[in-house]
C-alpha cells in the first residue's frame, strides 16, 4: 500500500506542475504548490528506497543545478510563444522535486550512520 500510496503522489504532483506551470489558477496557486511541497515529501519517504537513491539523489541533483544555477529557467523562459509556459512548468517540477530530494538524502545519510 505505500509503494502504491507513492505512485499515486508521483503521479498527482507531476500532473499538478504541469498544469500550475501553464496556467495560473487564482488563489488556489498557492495552495496546489504547497500541496506540491507535501507530494514530494511522500514521494520522498515512500517511493525511492535502496538502490534507486543514488540515482534518484544524481539525476534530481542535475536537475536543480541546471534549472538554478545553470539558468535553464530563465533560457527557456525565452523562447518565444511557449517559454513562459516552459518556465513555469520547470518551476513547478522543482517546487516538487526538491522537497523528494531533500528527504531521500537525509535518509540516505540516516541510513550511512547507522552502518558506520
Amino acid at each position: 500500500m505505500d509503494k502504491r500510496l507513492g505512485n499515486y503522489a508521483f503521479t498527482i504532483g507531476v500532473i499538478i506542475a504541469i498544469v500550475l506551470g501553464l496556467v495560473q489558477l487564482g488563489t488556489a496557486t498557492p495552495w496546489l504548490a504547497s500541496l506540491l511541497v507535501v507530494l514530494g515529501m511522500i514521494v520522498g519517504f515512500l517511493n525511492v528506497t535502496g538502490k534507486e537513491t543514488k540515482e534518484f539523489l544524481l539525476v534530481a541533483a542535475v536537475l536543480v543545478i541546471a534549472a538554478g544555477v545553470g539558468g535553464a529557467a530563465q533560457t527557456l523562459g525565452d523562447v518565444a510563444y511557449v517559454g513562459i509556459y516552459l518556465k513555469g512548468i520547470l518551476a513547478q517540477v522543482l517546487a516538487f522535486v526538491v522537497p523528494a530530494t531533500v528527504v531521500i538524502a537525509l535518509k540516505d545519510i540516516w541510513n550511512l550512520s547507522q552502518n558506520a
